[in-house]
């Protein structure tokens, strides 16, 4: 059987016990229907998580005795961040699902020329709401223990100004560059990267030139051109390989 498992920020954590929100008491006990006594494991979005043993209901909030904590490893030791263009819906949600279950640390949605969507403030609101509730299930279901942090939508300008100059940026574009294992070289002096992932229509030359100029080393996915949610996987998957933990034999 597959761990129950569920989120409980650490302010409703003691030494002893913990406390589960509304909605995790709701999938505890009307969706998994739980009883009394039953294992459970639950993290705080921090990196923490404890094996526990269901207690009861009180106030309509499920409590859960602490058995023991969990140290085992499932945290990348990179800090991956993956600064995609948007999608349209469904799209986007698959990115920010697969994303974080490959290992990703924070997630900016990125307003490009050619994107396929423009939001509305209001939209940008219910994005992000939802995004962040596809991340958490994603969570759960692969085990990890860190919130993936998902910034608003914001501008190429806007992301490159935020990120500085620790990331090192790395490209990803129909119009070619270096294998993936040159950019990677200069990892060893950080352990922050930022794949960049364009839009289906491609980046414009502009953010190109832009992107190149601050730093951004261009690198090739092959000879074939993908889909902008292939590609944001791809180039994921290829940097925890080489420089993250998907390469690690994972032992019980």
């Amino acid at each position: 059987m597959s761990r129950r498992r569920f989120y409980a920020s650490p302010d409703s954590i003691t030494d002893s016990d913990i406390t589960l929100s509304l909605d995790e008491t709701h999938h505890l006990t009307h969706v998994l229907r739980m009883t009394p006594g039953d294992q459970a494991f639950v993290f705080d979005g921090c990196g923490h998580e404890y094996k526990c043993s269901f207690r009861g209901i009180t106030d309509n909030h499920a409590h859960l005795d602490i058995d023991e904590p969990l140290s085992d490893v499932v945290e990348s030791p990179l800090q991956l961040i993956l600064a995609q263009a948007l999608a349209k819906g469904e799209k986007f949600d698959f990115i920010i699902q697969k994303a974080t279950e490959i290992g990703v640390t924070r997630i900016v949605p990125l307003i490009t020329r050619y994107a396929e969507i423009k939001l509305d403030d209001d939209q940008v609101e219910r994005r992000l709401e939802r995004w962040r509730r596809i991340s958490l299930e994603a969570l759960k279901q692969c085990g990890r223990r860190r919130l993936v942090e998902i910034a608003a939508p914001q501008k190429v300008t806007q992301f490159l100004d935020n990120a500085g100059d620790d990331p090192l940026l790395v490209l990803f574009s129909e119009c070619g560059g270096v294998p993936i294992e040159r950019a990677l070289e200069e990892i060893a002096k950080s352990n922050s990267i930022a794949a960049l992932v364009g839009p289906e229509g491609g980046w414009s030359h502009d953010e190109i030139e832009l992107l190149i100029a601050r730093g951004a080393k261009p690198v090739s996915l092959g000879p074939r051109v993908l889909r902008t949610e292939t590609a944001a996987l791809v180039a994921l998957t290829l940097i925890q390989h080489l420089k993250g933990d998907l390469s690690i034999t994972r032992t019980e």
